[in-house]
């Protein structure tokens, strides 16, 4: 049996986006768990952990978030298909391998073709995560992005979302070193999701550093694969690298909005110029530039 969770913050966001999503996604048989969102997101999550746990009949969990809609028909056939290998922990959309802090999309990025649907500037649709150029093959990464994740009974029963990372930044990443540590696999797979979200992608400045450091300190000299690794991580040089990931991800933030602004202006336009009186005046038009080019 495949269950869905969700810890609901938003629950008009729910209703419209993820709750759609969960019955087009869901088996006959399949539990949809959810909940009121109980403080932190960790805890939350962690609540969705222990009631799917209490399933001896689990096959996987899906923590999906109440933006995130799940398009893909053939998503359980495809989560099983990811969960497959008894070593697989983690599976979700999308992720990235040889990552460094918690700014997983600075790394390798691999992922499914994703959309991101936002609503300013008129709404429209863009490549999710285009602008992080998820360039790599699905399988094996570090670390997924935590809007939506499938979780292998054995992470559901061993593994648990920090709850002392109270920012909140950074759970998913953690969670997926955890998988790791303890000797199991992290992957993408081909689950297809549309991300219902807002152009601008770190809404506080301070929020994004605090957790950083938060995040940087936990795993100093313990990141999977590199123990013991001499890594200056003193609070100076954690906080210059905390800044300089949310100035990147502003100018990602900034990039996004500028595309959003150049696709409405081009629906204006299109929407002029293949109008009637457009097309009626087109000789009019044309005599001007001509008596314009002949002044």
């Amino acid at each position: 049996m495949i269950a869905f969770g969700s810890a609901i913050a938003d629950a008009d966001a729910y209703r419209r986006f993820a709750e759609p999503g969960i019955r087009r996604a869901s088996e006959p048989d399949s539990e949809v768990l959810v909940f009121g969102a109980a403080g932190s997101v960790c805890r939350s999550y962690n609540l969705l952990l222990d009631a799917a746990a209490a399933h001896d009949d689990l096959d996987a969990l899906v923590i999906v978030e109440a933006r995130a809609e799940i398009s893909d028909p053939e998503f359980c056939a495809k989560a099983r298909e990811a969960l497959r290998d008894p070593g697989v922990a983690l599976a979700g959309p999308i992720g990235a391998r040889d990552l460094r802090t918690v700014a997983w999309w600075e790394g390798e990025v691999s992922g499914a073709a994703l959309v991101h649907r936002y609503y300013e500037h008129g709404g429209g649709e863009l490549n999710g995560y285009g602008w992080a150029q998820p360039t790599a093959p699905l399988g094996e990464v570090d670390a997924l992005d935590g809007f939506l994740l499938v979780l292998s009974p054995w992470a559901v029963r061993n593994l648990r979302f920090d709850e002392d990372l109270h920012v909140g930044l950074g759970y998913d990443v953690d969670l997926c070193l955890q998988a790791r540590a303890a000797g199991r696999r992290v992957v993408t797979a081909d689950l297809r999701v549309i991300h219902h979200r807002e152009l601008e992608l770190v809404p506080e400045n301070a929020i994004w550093v605090e957790g950083h450091i938060q995040f940087a300190r936990k795993w100093e000299g313990r990141w999977p694969g590199r123990e013991g690794e001499e890594i200056d991580w003193r609070r100076r040089a954690r906080r210059a690298e905390a800044e300089r990931e949310a100035a990147r991800t502003l100018a990602y933030s900034s990039a996004l909005q500028l595309d959003a602004q150049v696709r409405a202006l081009e629906r204006e336009l299109a929407a002029m110029t293949e109008s009637t009186s457009w097309r009626v005046t087109a000789p009019l038009r044309w005599i001007n530039r001509v008596r314009r080019r002949v002044g």
